[in-house]
């Protein structure tokens, strides 16, 4: 039935805020920029050209004049095989990340984008 994760809307309040977090500090590409009317763009970003997934950065003040309870910040864990690099590649990207936490089951650490949403990023071996 289902085969994919197509997309992960994530609310920002600013649409070019967001993009250059991603783009600039997380290191990720833009997958689609296209106007959606006056005020807003349909903005897509990924961890590569050839990734599936994207994340919509998309309006939060357009989706709550539309639907107000859709703007809660998903839960969202994003996945690398080298945890240590990614860590300290956010750091001095100026990403705020939380402590490496190190558990039996995998490493992982939080960290913030422009808004203050919180992500995780667990390392996958």
């Amino acid at each position: 039935m289902i085969n994919k994760i197509g997309k992960i809307t994530v609310y920002v309040q600013d649409q070019e805020q967001a993009k250059d977090f991603w783009l600039n500090k997380m290191n990720f590409v833009l997958k689609a920029d296209q106007p959606m009317g006056p005020d807003a763009s349909w903005i897509e970003v990924g961890p590569s050209d050839d990734e599936f997934t994207t994340l919509v950065l998309y309006s939060k003040e357009a989706m709550e004049q539309h639907k107000p309870s859709k703007v809660a910040h998903p839960s969202v864990l994003f996945s690398t095989t080298d945890i240590e690099s990614a860590y300290e590649e956010m750091k001095q990207r100026g990403v705020e990340v939380d402590e490496m936490l190190r558990l039996p089951f995998g490493n992982m650490f939080s960290f913030k984008d422009q808004d203050g949403n919180d992500y995780l990023l667990r390392e996958d071996k």
